[in-house]
């Protein structure tokens, strides 16, 4: 008896497991702009949009990068984005309201930049769930969806996820197309003219293919280019040069990583900490 008992729990916690672990559909995958701190800031802006089946959040305190995943029939990016300034951060579509950023705790108090206050109510949402939306902020960093979505290619490749180095490829090409270059600096507006489609020639290429040697040749080319951009137009984070001597023969080959911890993008699973580190860009 205490045996089918057993088994009768252990089914159950197995749905349960399962249930919340469901996978979404019609899925959409996008990155925004969320600002925020620490850890605690990362746990509070997930926990505020992520419901099983809906909608998932995965914020990077590093780069104030979110990656939004969500089921495109339910809900959307506008929607998500406000749920995460009702919870009190701030980010590329809205201000939080001032209430809830000063609810957070003083750790998570982050610097509130380019905070402007809407003149127009937003009737562009009739979900359920929303209410009145936040004031809209701008994003400070022009090329950052730019930065984001060449780690998410890199991260691909240091996986051996072909499928994945080619969805982020053609982020990163739908990116380099939509750069504000008004919003440049004479400086950076300079090195991406130059830069521009040199980028976005390899980025169209990786996104073409699945075929992971083919991937790598032009990650080569894009990460030297990448490279000088990101000389110029700084992140707001520390970005790490790394060298894999190894790869193509022995020629050797370079790639940026937000991470100072190797993980080689040229070989994957086969020599993962293959490389060093050879500048910090800051």
């Amino acid at each position: 008896m205490n045996t089918i008992k057993s088994l009768a729990l252990a089914i159950a916690v197995m749905f349960t497991i399962t249930s919340c672990q469901a996978k979404i559909k019609n899925a959409k995958t996008e990155t925004r702009m969320v600002y925020g701190n620490c850890d605690m800031c990362k746990k509070t802006i997930e926990t505020a949009v992520n419901k099983s089946g809906e909608a998932k959040v995965v914020w990077d305190k590093n780069t104030k990068i979110a990656t939004l995943t969500y089921d495109s029939i339910k809900t959307n990016a506008d929607a998500i984005l406000k749920k995460i300034a009702y919870a009190g951060y701030d980010n590329e579509a809205y201000a939080a309201p001032d209430e809830a950023y000063n609810k957070l705790h003083a750790c998570c108090q982050y610097e509130r930049k380019g905070k402007v206050t809407a003149t127009q109510p937003d009737t562009a949402m009739n979900m359920k769930h929303d209410v009145a939306a936040p004031a809209p902020v701008h994003t400070e960093q022009p090329l950052d969806k730019v930065f984001a979505a060449y780690f998410l290619l890199k991260d691909a490749l240091a996986k051996d996820d072909g499928v994945g180095a080619a969805g982020a490829a053609k982020s990163l090409s739908k990116a380099i197309g939509a750069v504000d270059m008004k919003a440049l600096s004479t400086t950076t507006h300079t090195v991406w003219m130059k830069y521009q489609e040199k980028l976005d020639y390899d980025a169209v290429h990786i996104q073409g293919v699945t075929d992971l040697e083919h991937q790598r040749e032009h990650f080569v080319s894009l990460s030297a280019n990448m490279y000088e951009v990101m000389k110029v137009a700084k992140p707001g984070y520390a970005v790490y040069y790394d060298h894999c001597p190894m790869y193509n023969n022995g020629k050797g080959a370079n790639w940026l990583s937000k991470e100072s911890a190797i993980k080689n993008p040229f070989y994957g699973s086969s020599m993962p900490t293959c490389g060093k580190v050879i500048e910090t860009i800051k």
